[in-house]
């Protein structure tokens, strides 16, 4: 155990510790009075603690110290002679996800396979996994801030954070397998600002559906009316549309052509169909009712939803004059008419498949301002009845 002693010749404090098996003694400018020690007491219980846990860095308490930079060389040469015992980045990158793949949608395995082959691999690829230091980090997501898309914008905040998750999973995964502190420990995502939904008005979703070309007029309606996601609708087969209950089930997304599980386990879910949802089915099912998928091509194959979003949505916006917005706000639209036609918040959520209503308050109350009274007119009428009684006797109680 470590102690703060006195220098006879000097009087000055200074620290005496053990630490990498060797005695440590460091020099103090503070005279030997009681309020110096007991300031030197609670840094040497700090030193300690940070011994025992593991985590003390010697140049931190004393930077001056020829100890340290000792101590520092000492803790380098460890640390490189465990990283080369550590396989290169792309390797154990493959190993990973060749792992990973089996608790992943294919989509965004997918999407991780591309990630590392565009951008992780390319930058770490060849370096040992336990060498990437923490600047590596920094500088690599300081140079995805400087490449440009095809567009000629500038990757976003979340698409960069987006990049940065798998490298944080397999530096985390490495660290444990092979005993290394990971380098990205300390590192946060990007600040990502604060997207707005833009629903549509129910003028304008009257506007839509009615001058829509016939064929998908049923399409729209049911997006506009239910809250389903893109996938969702265009993996809807019939099986899955029970008109005696008045029910769609959602159990199934479609996803780069393939028909995978729903999003998550709060996606798989119960909608139920309204009179305008019941009526548009209902006439779809003369059109397609004898193939396998609700919404299908003349083949009877499934959407390509990017087919459908170039040649028939983003025309339609452009012909009625609306401001270009992506299908999915079809998505946002039925959550916020729900919530103007005071349907029950807990009611909405299930439809839209969210496990709670934060969602719905947090993204959508600013569209309904009389929802639960939260606009200020309640408070409002209250101060004018409790004013009034009190200036008019008139109108005070007997």
């Amino acid at each position: 155990m470590g102690k703060i002693a006195e220098r006879p010749e000097t009087g000055k404090l200074f620290f005496d510790f053990r630490f990498g098996g060797k005695r440590c003694r460091e020099q103090t400018a503070l005279d030997n009075t009681p309020a110096n020690r007991k300031k030197l007491e609670n840094i040497l219980k700090r030193i300690e603690a940070e011994i025992t846990l593991g985590t003390f860095e010697y140049h931190k308490f004393f930077p001056n110290s020829p100890r340290a930079k000792e101590f520092t060389k000492q803790a380098e040469l460890m640390r490189t002679r465990e990283a080369h015992d550590t396989p290169l980045f792309s390797t154990f990158a493959a190993d990973w996800l060749g792992e990973m793949n089996i608790q992943w949608r294919r989509s965004h395995a997918s999407t991780v396979e591309g990630t590392l082959k565009n951008y992780l691999n390319p930058h770490f690829g060849e370096k040992e996994v336990g060498c990437i230091t923490k600047k590596d980090i920094l500088d690599f997501r300081a140079s995805l801030a400087k490449v440009t898309t095809r567009s000629g914008k500038h990757l976003s905040a979340s698409r960069i954070n987006r990049i940065m998750t798998p490298l944080r999973m397999i530096l985390s995964e490495a660290a444990n397998r092979f005993e290394f502190s990971s380098p990205y420990h300390g590192i946060k995502s990007l600040r990502v600002p604060r997207t707005d939904v833009e629903p549509f008005g129910i003028d304008e979703v009257k506007q839509i559906i009615e001058t829509v070309r016939a064929d998908f007029r049923n399409y729209y309606t049911v997006r506009f009316f239910t809250g389903m996601r893109t996938g969702e609708i265009d993996g809807l087969q019939w099986d899955h549309v029970d008109f005696k209950r008045r029910q769609i089930l959602v159990r199934q997304s479609l996803v780069q052509g393939r028909l995978e599980y729903t999003k998550n386990d709060g996606s798989f879910r119960t909608i139920e169909m309204s009179q305008p949802v019941m009526d548009a089915l209902n006439d779809q099912k003369k059109a397609t009712g004898n193939m396998e998928f609700v919404f299908c091509t003349r083949t009877g194959g499934p959407l390509n939803h990017n087919n459908v979003t170039k040649r028939v949505w983003y025309p339609l916006l452009r012909h009625l004059g609306l401001r270009k917005r992506r299908p999915y706000q079809t998505r946002h639209t039925a959550a916020t008419l729900w919530l103007a036609a005071g349907e029950n918040p807990e009611w909405i959520a299930r439809q839209m498949g969210h496990t709670t209503t934060e969602m719905l308050f947090r993204v959508y109350s600013r569209y309904v301002p009389n929802l639960t009274r939260r606009d200020g007119s309640a408070f409002e009428r209250l101060l004018l009845t409790e004013f009034d009684a009190k200036t008019d006797p008139s109108k005070e109680s007997d």
